[in-house]
């Protein structure tokens, strides 16, 4: 768990990852297969998802370098310098990386481990419960004896009204039913929730955590608050007219909140959200990464915050 002064208060994926590659820096490299989305294409619906655009989360690095194999060469010598980068997880992140057949699908990502594969460790796929099958499945495990491999779906909320006001084209019913296809998987599950959303109250998101919770698939989330940027929908109608974001005391407290409520073994790879500048146009909170990450590390340990500290077994899925 992440220690602050010498307090545990929550399960982070840094230190998760240093503790399991005996203490090298190991650093997500992103890279943009060229993918796009069932919601996007015509397949489920136009326009993506109303909070997304894509180039908002994706590095300048990455959106700048056509070709897959300079994104991740150029992306690891990076990670070193900046970083000290020991060991890298090669990162599908923009789109839906699994809206492919699987013959496709192998052959990006078999290009994409072949960059410097001796110091690749994990591949990390980010998609949509609707784009995953078995015979995917079985793909992404045939890569667990040389590699650590992390299914990313995005959740991001366990309410279907809320699904299809988003124009998700995706229910939480479908995550559900891949989560069983998981049961036995070697595959680490991760998924991506937004706090925040319109039509949300404080006690539906908290909801949350318990709905996480039954699902002993779920072994890693990434939390986020909503934010707006632009290029989205959801940017257009904010402009329009504006409705109420977290401010980060706010959203610091509801962490405090949801936080001890999460089982304690799932691995938390992001506490919130984070866009490009140049694309944010709410909240605008005035740190940077960095200085944001100190902020809530500082708010939980202020607050005594422990992970699962709160939580109660209730019933799992099996």
């Amino acid at each position: 768990m992440s220690t602050v002064s010498g307090i545990t208060t929550y399960n982070n994926y840094g230190a998760w990852l240093r503790e399991k590659y005996d203490g090298q820096r190991v650093f997500k490299v992103i890279v943009d297969g060229g993918f796009t989305c069932p919601n996007r294409d015509g397949s489920k619906g136009y326009g993506g998802c109303t909070y997304c655009n894509v180039d908002s989360f994706t590095p300048e690095v990455t959106r700048s370098l056509p070709e897959m194999r300079d994104q991740l060469s150029i992306g690891m010598e990076r990670a070193r310098q900046m970083y000290r980068a020991d060991k890298f997880i090669v990162y599908f992140q923009p789109n839906t990386n699994t809206y492919a057949p699987a013959h496709y699908l192998k052959a990006m990502y078999d290009e994409a481990l072949s960059v410097n594969t001796n110091d690749i460790v994990g591949l990390s796929v980010g998609t949509r419960a609707d784009c995953i099958d078995a015979e995917k499945i079985s793909l992404l495990e045939s890569y667990t004896d040389r590699f650590d491999v992390d299914l990313e779906m995005g959740m991001e909320s366990i309410y279907e009204e809320t699904l299809a006001q988003l124009n998700r084209g995706c229910s939480h019913a479908e995550l559900v039913k891949v989560l069983g296809m998981l049961d036995k998987s070697k595959l680490d599950v991760c998924v991506h929730s937004i706090f925040g959303l319109p039509g949300e109250t404080h006690d539906m998101m908290l909801a949350y955590a318990a709905e996480i919770n039954r699902h002993p698939r779920i072994n890693h989330v990434k939390l986020h608050h909503l934010y707006i940027v632009e290029g989205s929908i959801m940017g257009v109608k904010y402009k329009r007219q504006p409705f109420k974001l977290f401010t980060m005391e706010e959203y610091a407290e509801f962490l405090c909140e949801f936080i001890p409520l999460l089982r304690p073994d799932i691995v938390i790879q992001r506490l919130f959200g984070i866009s490009d500048r140049q694309f944010l146009i709410a909240p605008d909170w005035g740190m940077n990464k960095s200085g944001i990450q100190t902020y809530f590390e500082n708010y939980l340990e202020k607050k005594g915050v422990v992970q699962g500290s709160k939580y109660e077994p209730v019933g799992t899925l099996i």
